[in-house]
């Protein structure tokens, strides 16, 4: 059923697909306190998800997001729905066909119906799609949870999660039209030589040589190329292997992986979302609670200190400090 919330949060309603794959993107921004996925659209009460699988009850399949409009306001949340989805298909999304799949931004009141509008007119007129943009806004409907197993999937399944995501289309897609172009000689001028070769030729630094490897500061580390929030000094720790060490990074959606064939090995590469950098790879060795360490290269990373964080842009992640 509806989820309810403070005079402090609200409430936003997507459909985007599958919906193991519309939780992540959402759950580590700051300001959302929690992210459930459901039913919602159609018209039988307390439906399961084999029927709506069916495409006989209406209903698409849905996240329901419960946020602080004053830490991530409902814009920023639409700017990251439209990132994660094929908006121009009306059949359904990437492998997954039917009603259930199609695309839906449901609004809760008449100021989130015009910020939606707006931005689908935005994306039409950016020209980043060639066909038009055909994912529908609609006035929120009840909302029903979904089964418990389907409840951060990601998290419970996290093998078959990575398999299913990358195999059924969305993965590339998203990769094929949201990264941003790179202008390698504007890089070559604003990063140091080594910066450059670690990030875009995949080069590794010496280790302990490096800025990083033993950088005690609280704040986080961002990407030397576009900006974007990697890690945080929280979760580093000392590995000793020369390099900075991390626990995880800031928000899982920030970083991908790939398998890494070079040097006669088989190793997990790490990559920056936005830009595509090389950041260096994880393990299965680390401290932490999901076993893992990113290892990470000091050249692909600037440090932004925690009493600079709003200063710079970052004030949203000062409340990792408090």
């Amino acid at each position: 059923m509806n989820n309810t919330q403070s005079d402090s949060t609200e409430l936003a309603t997507f459909a985007g697909g599958c919906f193991w794959c519309m939780v992540s993107p959402f759950e580590e921004m700051p300001g959302i306190l929690k992210v459930v996925s459901g039913y919602t659209g159609g018209h039988t009460i307390n439906p399961t998800y084999e029927e709506v699988c069916s495409d006989t009850t209406g209903h698409y399949e849905a996240v329901q997001i419960t946020f602080n409009p004053q830490v991530f306001p409902y814009t920023k949340l639409l700017e990251l729905f439209w990132q994660q989805i094929d908006p121009t298909d009306a059949g359904g999304q990437f492998h997954d066909r039917g009603t259930s799949y199609r695309t839906a931004i449901f609004y809760h009141n008449d100021e989130q119906k015009q910020q939606a509008e707006a931005s689908k007119q935005a994306l039409e007129a950016s020209g980043r799609f060639n066909k038009p943009i055909v994912t529908s806004i609609l006035p929120a409907s009840e909302f029903y949870e979904a089964e418990e197993y389907h409840q951060g999937y990601h998290k419970k399944n996290p093998s078959h999660y990575k398999r299913y995501r990358k195999g059924s289309g969305r993965e590339d897609f998203i990769e094929a039209h949201w990264s941003p172009s790179v202008d390698k000689q504007e890089l070559r001028t604003r990063l140091t030589p080594i910066q450059y070769e670690v990030t875009q030729n995949s080069a590794t630094e010496a280790p302990f040589q490096n800025e990083f490897w033993d950088h005690q500061g609280e704040g986080i580390y961002v990407d030397i190329v576009s900006g974007e929030p990697l890690f945080s000094s929280l979760d580093k720790y000392d590995a000793g292997c020369g390099w900075p060490s991390f626990t995880r990074p800031i928000r899982d959606y920030n970083v991908k992986e790939k398998i890494d064939l070079s040097h006669m090995m088989i190793r997990t590469e790490v990559r920056s979302k936005q830009a595509d950098s090389h950041l260096g790879h994880v393990f299965e060795d680390g401290p932490g609670p999901n076993g893992l360490r990113y290892c990470i290269n000091s050249a692909a990373l600037r440090f932004i200190p925690k009493e600079d964080l709003e200063k710079e842009g970052y004030g949203e992640y000062l409340y990792m400090f408090e």
